[in-house]
């Protein structure tokens, strides 16, 4: 470990924020929550239910680019950061639109913490000048 001449510890730069690596560990747990659905569509269409399987590789296909997305977040790119802002306001807006409508939704406590506080933290982390400065 590093000390300086008073024999502590350096401090980190105080314009350098941890929050990109916070959003990278909530955009992983989304891709895995959305890549464990789309696993468990995937014996539907085994069973017969075409639109079950192409619903499952379709949800995968989302989890895969949740996952890149969440690594351009973790590289501090630009793109990643807009792509991440779009995406999970998408998911608050169609969560809510879930949640409001009678269409029989699970409205229980891990859908609420999956498809609203998630996407909620992650905008939380990413939105702001400060956190726009950190992004090349």
């Amino acid at each position: 470990m590093v000390t300086n001449s008073a024999g502590s510890a350096p401090s980190a730069d105080s314009n350098q924020s941890s929050r990109p690596e916070g959003a990278f560990v909530l955009l992983l747990l989304q891709s895995i929550f959305w890549m464990v659905a789309g696993l468990s569509a995937l014996p539907f269409g085994l069973a017969g239910e075409l639109h079950m399987a192409a619903l499952g590789l379709v949800t995968l296909l989302f989890a895969l680019f949740t996952c890149l997305v969440g690594i351009g977040v973790l590289w501090r790119r630009r793109w990643a950061r807009r792509v991440a802002l779009t995406l999970e306001v998408v998911c608050i807006v169609g969560s809510a639109l879930q949640l409001l409508l009678p269409i029989g939704a699970n409205r229980g406590p891990v859908a609420l913490l999956v498809q609203v506080a998630l996407p909620v933290a992650l905008v939380w982390l990413l939105w702001g000048k400060k956190t726009r400065s950190a992004f090349s």
